[in-house]
């Protein structure tokens, strides 16, 4: 009954950030839908009918992050002193640049870039913390033409400092032990609590007699490993660490099991055939 006295809806498109002054226009719309061209930059909708009366209270749509593998230009950021400087290949030189980087969509930075250098200088970083960083290209450098002209150049991550995990992988399980195996699964180290980029995983273990064996590195995509070359009859503790640049974080809770005595028992069939007399 409600939609019947409508007359059309008004859209705004707004960027997050915006350090622009000017606020979006409103978009009148007859129908229900719009197609919207936008960047990879976080944006918010605000969504009102309106009749003869006036105008509804709005509804916030966020527009939800997406991936594209083949952006035109590939960045680089590197720490110099307090700040980070960001570079880009290949060698690109629209009318100007819009930098958005943060840790979140709540936590936001933008810059416009008008000045034809090779780079440029971000700041605001903190240690241990993961960023995003988008570097829009724009032929039209007029602050309230962003919207409606800017294209996604290149995005990547980066830690201004890289720490060590804090803790190790969840989850760690010991299973399909036999008399000289086991296979070790965990679940990876949540990105929260990675603070760097994580490089791999390393497996120590011990034996009763506290005799350690070499540490297995692995790379950070594997979650499982099967150790081998065991002692019969023997009790074993394991513990796993994540590592990045920085080095080694924390190890997780010793995790005990113990081999059999002997190995695993094949079933046996016994067939019996009744032959006629």
């Amino acid at each position: 009954a409600q939609s019947e006295n409508v007359l059309g809806y008004y859209v705004n498109v707004e960027r997050i950030p915006n350090s622009c002054s000017q606020q979006p226009n409103h978009i009148s719309l007859k129908d229900r839908k719009i197609l919207v061209n936008l960047s990879m930059a976080y944006y918010r909708l605000n969504i009102s009918a309106y009749n003869e009366a006036g105008e509804s209270p709005r509804a916030i749509y966020i527009v939800p992050e997406f991936s594209v593998t083949d952006l035109p230009g590939q960045i680089h950021v590197k720490s110099q002193g307090a700040n980070a400087v960001v570079t880009w290949t290949p060698e690109y030189k629209p009318k100007c640049f819009v930098v958005d980087w943060g840790t979140s969509k709540e936590n936001m930075h933008m810059k416009i870039i008008t000045t034809a250098a090779g780079n440029f200088t971000l700041d605001n970083f903190q240690p241990y913390k993961l960023y995003k960083i988008m570097v829009h290209a724009s032929d039209v450098c007029q602050c309230e033409s962003f919207i409606r002209h800017e294209k996604t150049f290149g995005v990547t991550h980066f830690y201004f400092i890289e720490g060590v995990p804090r803790t190790g992988p969840a989850n760690v399980t010991i299973l399909n032990i036999t008399k000289h195996s086991a296979l070790v699964k965990w679940t990876e180290i949540a990105a929260e609590d990675r603070l760097g980029f994580l490089q791999g995983y390393r497996i120590s273990y011990t034996d009763s007699s506290r005799k350690k064996s070499p540490a297995v590195t692995l790379n950070a995509s594997i979650t499982s490993y099967h150790l081998t070359g065991l002692k019969e009859k023997t009790t074993y503790r394991v513990q796993i660490s994540g590592f990045t640049n920085a080095g080694e974080g924390a190890l997780t809770l010793s995790q005990p099991f113990s081999t059999p005595k002997y190995g695993t028992v094949e079933p046996l069939c016994i067939c019996i055939t009744q032959h006629e007399s």
